[in-house]
């Protein structure tokens, strides 16, 4: 039996890489750390805000890294491991961990925001404008 790709459609045109990407977040099937998506309403008319809210207990600033690489929001923790204590039992585990989110053309991050062990990351998408460009048709007799 033969896998036929999501995007082999004539029709659909220069989608290779978010056949990739897709892949790829298929992949992934590390749960840690958790996190919420939510839409938030934007005050006077703007367009509507997402922020995801990851649960990063015991990070701190200076273990998270915020970036984004081409189209794709990516959050990197690392621990450093603490030599100066003498642990009798160790059930808390300096941990790393990187987690992607894919994000749509013309998606923006506004701002990014540790409190109380959850890091919440505010995006947005402004509307673009509505444009409708006419192709001239040169005949060639």
């Amino acid at each position: 039996m033969s896998r036929i790709p999501p995007f082999s459609s004539p029709l659909l045109l220069g989608f290779d890489a978010m056949e990739k990407t897709i892949e790829r977040l298929a992949k992934s099937g590390d749960g840690y750390p958790p996190y919420n998506i939510e839409r938030i309403g934007s005050a006077n008319g703007g367009p509507d805000r997402l922020r995801i809210t990851l649960a990063v207990a015991g990070f701190c600033e200076e273990d998270l890294d915020v970036s984004v690489e081409e189209s794709q929001l990516v959050v990197r923790g690392r621990q450093r491991d603490d030599t100066e204590r003498d642990y009798i039992h160790r059930g808390i585990a300096a941990r790393q961990f990187q987690r992607t989110f894919v994000l749509a053309d013309g998606m923006r991050v506004l701002s990014a925001e540790l409190k109380n062990g959850l890091l919440s990351i505010d995006l947005d998408r402004p509307q673009p404008e509505r444009l409708v460009r006419k192709i001239n048709i040169s005949v060639k007799d």
